[in-house]
């Protein structure tokens, strides 16, 4: 690893930023209550991959009163060295985004300095870990200010001051409770950021001790000889029965409802500049038709997912098999499908997230005034969708629009930079593929809403401006 060459990779960098930074001038008007407490111009609640990159994307149009909020330590924001359970990262490794369009901020400049062009080069898809060390040194060289071990809570409006009131407090153990003050928020809490991870009433009366989701902590060490039941299909699914029988599992057995794994990959159909970039410009009945058919195709484990774990010969596939019931023998799970019964000595659900405002702590005082698609479409009774219904309807920058039109329009300074973007704007929020465009539409709306709110006191600036350009 070259440190010198890293260091050469900045310097370039910082010449970069320096050379396209315009216009230089500061412009946001800075706010404070009447009592003289700062308000920050924009809170990002969550410092994974898609709260930096909006962080930085901010602050290369001048928005810096902003803050980074995230309730994991430094390090460990997002999912790569936590329940991602993957080898590497699923889309190609040329994916862009974070670097916002800058050739020596991408991943691949940031690899060669360190590894050197021909290790890029052989390269096939970008080790997890990679990509976590590239999002830290990210933070730390943009010097995007996050306060990491911090969990935000609910958000509340203040109309007096034009501003939300967020309160905060230490992720881990005691510590006192703080109070921020932000104009706008944005969320981008990832893959469960509208809703929760979700397990299925089948296995949720059974001790807990018997079952584990996948993005829970598990101690695979603790499985060895043992015999699991896997829900699921989807990548996530596979992961974690591939890393239980990498450490030693006596028998995993794979359970889902379909007749047949998918085989062909929505997402990688998805990975063009149409859908990416104009997927929000359809109308409504044309964004639902396509976001429902990639769902309906199904999430499928990617060609390695699926032979990491098929090379175990104790691996064990079971289609056309959903869980019937369940229920706890003698310190054992006892799962009954159409297909027999069979007893694991642990459980791991792969059932993904649902969507579903109302399970987020953030949003509890906002998330009865906030349209959804089932409040603004219907589909034909044959594309009907109750999931897809509960996704947020997003207006064009990923903010929030109101249930009744005038009755909460401070929900527009609410962006929703999550998954829960899909069916309004696409691959935006903890995807790295719609990274590239999404984020434009993101801070565009952002500092759209700064200044069209000033705009008087913009004007009456104009009307002040008195700088000569020469003495007649």
């Amino acid at each position: 690893m070259s440190h010198s060459t890293l260091s050469a990779l900045e310097a370039s960098i910082r010449r970069d930023l320096e050379r396209l930074d315009y216009p230089k001038r500061p412009w946001v008007l800075p706010r404070h209550t009447r009592d003289g407490r700062a308000i920050l111009d924009v809170l990002i609640i969550g410092g994974g991959q898609s709260g930096l990159a909006a962080a930085f994307g901010l602050q290369r149009e001048k928005v810096t009163n902003l803050l980074v909020v995230d309730d994991s330590p430094a390090g460990l924001a997002g999912p790569w060295k936590t329940f991602a359970r993957m080898l590497t990262l699923r889309t190609p490794k040329h994916v862009t985004g974070p670097d916002q369009n800058l050739p020596n901020l991408c991943i691949q400049s940031w690899y060669e300095a360190q590894f050197g062009e021909e290790a890029w080069k052989s390269l096939g898809l970008i080790p997890k870990e990679t990509w976590a060390d590239y999002l830290h040194w990210y933070h730390r060289f943009l010097g995007i200010p996050v306060r990491h071990d911090t969990r935000a809570g609910a958000l509340t409006w203040l109309p007096e001051e034009r501003c939300f009131a967020v309160p905060v407090r230490p992720s881990q153990g005691e510590g006192p409770e703080e109070t921020l003050l932000a104009r706008k928020v944005v969320l981008a809490m990832g893959i469960d950021g509208s809703g929760r991870w979700e397990a299925p009433s089948v296995v949720m009366h059974l001790p807990r001790e018997l079952w584990a989701h996948t993005h829970d902590a598990i101690d695979f060490d603790a499985l060895r000889g043992k015999r699991l039941g896997v829900l699921g299909a989807g990548a996530s699914a596979f992961d974690n029965a591939s890393v239980a029988l990498e450490r030693g599992a006596g028998e995993v057995h794979l359970f889902y409802r379909r007749k047949t794994l998918p085989t062909v990959n929505a997402y990688r159909w998805a990975e063009f500049v149409g859908f990416l970039k104009h997927h929000a410009d359809l109308p409504d009945a044309d964004r639902w038709r396509f976001i429902r058919r990639i769902l309906e195709m199904g999430q499928l484990p990617p060609h390695d997912t699926y032979h990491r774990a098929r090379a175990f010969p104790q691996f064990h596939l079971h289609a056309e098999s959903p869980w019937l019931s369940t229920r706890a023998v003698g310190g054992a799970a006892e799962v009954t499908t159409p297909h027999g019964t069979f007893t694991f000595d642990k459980l791991i659900i792969g059932s993904g997230t649902v969507t579903d405002l109302t399970l987020r702590p953030e949003l509890v005082n906002l998330v009865a005034d906030i349209a959804l698609w089932k409040d603004r479409y219907t589909p034909p009774p044959a594309e009907a969708h109750e999931d897809l219904g509960r996704h947020p309807y997003l207006g064009p920058g990923f903010e929030f629009q109101e249930k009744v039109p005038g009755q909460a329009p401070h929900l527009a300074s609410v962006f929703n930079y999550t998954f829960g973007g899909f069916v309004s704007l696409g691959l935006g929020g903890a995807s790295i593929s719609g990274m590239k465009y999404s984020l434009p539409r993101l801070v565009s709306g952002i500092t759209r809403q700064l200044y069209v709110e000033d705009k008087d006191a913009y004007f009456d600036s104009l009307m002040k401006f008195d700088v000569k350009e020469f003495e007649p």
